[in-house]
């Protein structure tokens, strides 16, 4: 009887302790989320580092912001710099083109016309030397040297000054000149000078150029250059007001980017007084003439 009475303590007290666990089921579930958790032994590709750190606090607006001299020292105000002490490096560097040593022709008439533009400098301030002319068997019929200082104004545009002087048989006229060249809109060369002379003479010239590329050695460069005089030059038979035109257009080939020969056709056309002048003196006042020569720069 005694050991039947024990075991029935026994499962009394079993029973209570399983009640007891029961009713505290509940409680733990509420519970579980804030017990550690033991990482889950399945394999789980790897998290990029932003992804790794998102859980992670944003800096705070004070750690984030730039005081006044470190602003200062990233940005710079160069307001007052010229432009020429930004460049960390202006080699001194030069350039000779011959743009043009050609043999022009027309039934009865040949002439050797060539046209020479150079500088030495730097890329803010060159010297340039330009010379023109033409000669017809042993004598030459004109010849144009400049001197002049560029100064770059602006992005393509050099604004030049200095002077020319013009070479004829038995006269020589001097000029100062002030222009402009550079590249306009679409590529387009440009040079557009004008001149003073003595005694009030003035002389205005512009002069464009623009090459098309056919091949990566076969070049079209169609141009235009007008002339225009202030006043009437009977000994150079210049008249007034718009000279003369020319329109050329020529198709060369480089068989180095130092070399290249080139044949075109070119017309030329005398206006007004000028026109005048050129008749009275025996010569054509509209003239087409074919052209082959060479161009060259070093």
């Amino acid at each position: 009887m005694r050991k039947l009475s024990t075991a029935r303590r026994y499962a009394r007290r079993m029973l209570a302790t399983g009640t007891a666990v029961l009713g505290a089921a509940p409680v733990l579930a509420q519970h579980e989320q804030h017990l550690p958790v033991a990482p889950t032994p399945v394999a789980e590709a790897p998290q990029s580092e932003h992804v790794q750190h998102a859980g992670h606090a944003s800096p705070s607006n004070e750690a984030m912001s730039v005081t006044d001299a470190e602003h200062a020292a990233a940005f710079p105000d160069l307001s007052d710099m010229r432009m020429r002490d930004m460049m960390l490096m202006d080699p001194l560097n030069k350039l000779v083109l011959l743009d043009e040593l050609e043999t022009r022709r027309a039934s009865g008439d040949d002439s050797l016309n060539w046209d020479l533009d150079a500088w030495i400098g730097r890329d803010l301030g060159k010297l340039w030397v330009r010379s023109e002319g033409e000669r017809r068997g042993t004598d030459t019929e004109r010849a144009e040297l400049e001197l002049l200082w560029g100064k770059s104004v602006a992005r393509w545009w050099d604004l030049v000054a200095g002077t020319r002087s013009d070479f004829a048989a038995g006269d020589t006229n001097g000029w100062a000149a002030v222009g402009v060249r550079g590249l306009a809109p679409y590529r387009f060369e440009v040079e557009a000078t004008a001149y003073l002379g003595s005694g009030g003479r003035t002389a205005f010239r512009v002069e464009t150029a623009y090459e098309v590329l056919v091949t990566n050695r076969l070049i079209l460069e169609p141009s235009f250059d007008l002339d225009w005089s202030g006043r009437t030059d009977p000994t150079r038979a210049v008249g007034s007001g718009l000279a003369n035109a020319e329109l050329g257009l020529r198709l060369r080939y480089e068989v180095r980017r130092e070399i290249a020969p080139y044949v075109g056709i070119m017309r030329e056309r005398t206006f007004g007084r000028t026109a005048d002048l050129v008749r009275a003196a025996g010569g054509v006042a509209d003239d087409s003439r074919f052209v082959a020569g060479i161009r060259l720069w070093f």
